[in-house]
């Protein structure tokens, strides 16, 4: 197995006008690795996520995508870059006109040349990945909240991507249907053989999922480590943001 990082940000800073979101980061995701990235509300997470597919750039530093500068890609190629890539929304994202079936055909009608039979057949295969076979001609208005998050799973490994991006993928969901979530990613990552990272502020999914995992705090990596390495950090920022305490670093800088 190639053992060089799927994904890397060195030292990236990211500036929105004087607002500075990033501030230094770097991090390495290795293939088929479960990179969980943690954090409160506007730490940065999501905008993380819109780096690594090239959607936004760096104010400073370097992203790569296994060993390539995503700066330094032509748009055809950056475009081939995101065909690698699997993006699973935080509110499914699915088009509302459209069925289930019709949903999850649209990346493949526009960005591969399969025959109309080749893409029922991905259809089938993925819907029956996440339990979701007899869903196809459902609109995603008849769908369950839980329902709509296993589509916009399958929707997001129709293309067999090495990587998958994950926007808080259990946001909204009671604990029965996170937990059926969270145990769907590792089955379908493993499956497929495919690199994740993992957008999320909710403890119990983190350290689930999570082979890896890190913290963003103030725009910058307060700690990155295995999930039994954070559990026990002495650090106050990362010990009250798992425990979820009121009282500590975080809330005093917010009060």
């Amino acid at each position: 197995m190639n053992e060089n990082p799927m994904v890397e940000l060195e030292d990236v800073y990211l500036d929105f006008g004087d607002q500075s979101v990033l501030e230094g980061t770097s991090l390495s995701v290795c293939p088929q690795e479960r990179f969980v990235i943690m954090g409160r509300s506007g730490s940065g997470k999501s905008t993380l996520l819109r780096l690594i597919l090239g959607i936004l750039q760096p104010t400073r530093g370097d992203v790569r995508f296994d060993g390539q500068s995503l700066a330094k890609l032509s748009r055809r190629k950056l475009n081939r870059v995101r065909r690698r890539v699997g993006m699973v929304y935080q509110y499914s994202a699915l088009i509302s006109s459209l069925t289930v079936a019709e949903n999850l055909a649209l990346p493949l009608t526009e960005l591969t040349r399969k025959s109309r039979n080749e893409i029922e057949t991905l259809i089938d295969e993925k819907l029956e990945m996440v339990g979701m076979k007899d869903m196809r001609q459902k609109m995603p208005a008849e769908l369950s909240g839980g329902m709509r998050k296993r589509i916009g799973l399958a929707r997001g490994i129709i293309l067999d991507p090495e990587l998958i991006l994950f926007d808080e993928p259990t946001a909204g969901l009671d604990p029965v249907i996170s937990s059926v979530i969270n145990e769907l990613i590792i089955e379908l990552t493993e499956k497929i053989h495919a690199t994740s990272i993992i957008v999320t502020h909710e403890m119990d999914s983190a350290f689930k999922v999570a082979t890896r995992m890190a913290m963003l705090y103030e725009g910058k990596l307060q700690i990155s480590g295995t999930p039994d390495e954070i559990r026990s950090s002495k650090d106050p920022v990362v010990a009250q943001f798992i425990s979820g305490d009121t009282t500590g670093p975080i809330q005093n800088e917010s009060s």
